[in-house]
């Protein structure tokens, strides 16, 4: 049995051969004072900010590594189990792919590997975040041409220029989803004295967030706790304020697109602009940002297909592939 996973910092996504992704849930799991899980997954997402005094909720990944390593092991034992179970891929071991992000150390790399082996793999292969995305967007890698792939995932985003099987260039910024909610949360504590979750943040994003100012304005009553009265509160928000709040990340974003283009080979470069720049992760869905990168860099720049699900495929297609992959991810491994 084959199976890729997108080990995300918001979510995990599970891609199982022949069965395309069968799985995606929060990264979440709840654990009591005697460190006994009590949920994982989207039971566990449902608790962050509600729990009692005797229960945690916890993301055990951060900015795209881990944390917390026993607690990621059994959210994969959670996930392999849950894959396997009722489905007739017989008892072995299943062989394991896992993304991680393009700037991570030996030592991080190898905590995942023993985390994956330790919750039930058999073997556990790792690829970098900006590879799987290229492969899961059916963007061509083993050619002499380039390609340039920005992913924006929960907790990091990975900026890289592919050429001939392997990263050519490449950044990796501890700086995604997670942070623009924590940016929106603020400011509305700043500018309203009212303090908002993360869900509530993430929910504004989604709903009324944009990067560039939009002809019709949308509004949104946003509700939290008020500072100075301790009491429950409703507000009205409009989009350009969420624009406003989400510049920050947003330029440390553009910072890290525009490096990768300095430092890119003049070949290259011509191939970026005449292909553009391919945007994936869920970052990549909040409104108008391609729109923002080509504006701002002068490349075309697009959204890829199902943009969401692209590292997990791209994982779980390299595994199905492995031999044909094999020889541009021994770097990796």
């Amino acid at each position: 049995m084959k199976i890729g996973i997108d080990l995300g910092t918001a979510n995990v996504m599970v891609y199982v051969k022949g069965k395309g992704i069968v799985m995606q849930e929060p990264s979440v799991v709840a654990v009591d004072d005697d460190n006994v899980i009590v949920a994982v997954g989207a039971e566990a997402r449902e608790m962050i900010g509600r729990t009692p005094a005797n229960i945690q909720a916890i993301r055990p990944m951060r900015a795209g590594v881990i944390a917390d390593y026993v607690i990621t092991e059994a959210l994969l034992r959670h996930f392999i189990q849950k894959v396997q179970t009722g489905r007739r891929f017989g008892w072995g071991k299943p062989e394991v792919m896992i993304s991680v992000p393009a700037g991570v150390t030996s030592v991080e790399k190898r905590a995942v590997r023993d985390a994956a082996l330790k919750a039930g793999a058999g073997e556990a292969y790792l690829i970098e975040e900006p590879m799987a995305a290229a492969i899961g967007a059916a963007v061509p890698i083993s050619g002499p041409s380039g390609a340039m792939i920005i992913d924006i995932g929960g907790g990091t985003s990975e900026i890289a220029v592919i050429s001939l099987g392997a990263i050519v260039v490449s950044t990796s910024l501890r700086v995604g989803g997670n942070k623009i909610d924590e940016t929106i949360a603020s400011y509305v504590r700043k500018k309203y004295n009212l303090m908002i979750g993360d869900r509530t943040a993430e929910e504004v994003k989604i709903q009324i967030g944009t990067a560039l100012p939009l002809e019709r304005e949308l509004t949104m009553d946003v509700r939290g706790r008020d500072l100075i009265a301790g009491l429950p509160r409703t507000i009205p928000m409009t989009s350009s304020e969420v624009m406003e709040a989400m510049e920050p990340p947003l330029q440390q974003i553009i910072g890290a697109v525009r490096l990768v283009l300095e430092q890119t080979p003049p070949e290259l470069s011509s191939d970026i602009i005449d292909k553009g720049m391919v945007m994936t992760g869920g970052g990549s869905l909040l409104r108008n940002i391609d729109k923002l990168l080509t504006q701002v860099t002068g490349v075309p720049c697009h959204v890829a297909d199902d943009a969401l699900n692209c590292v997990a495929r791209g994982t779980g297609l390299a595994l199905e592939h492995f031999d044909f992959y094999k020889k541009y991810l021994g770097s990796q491994m």
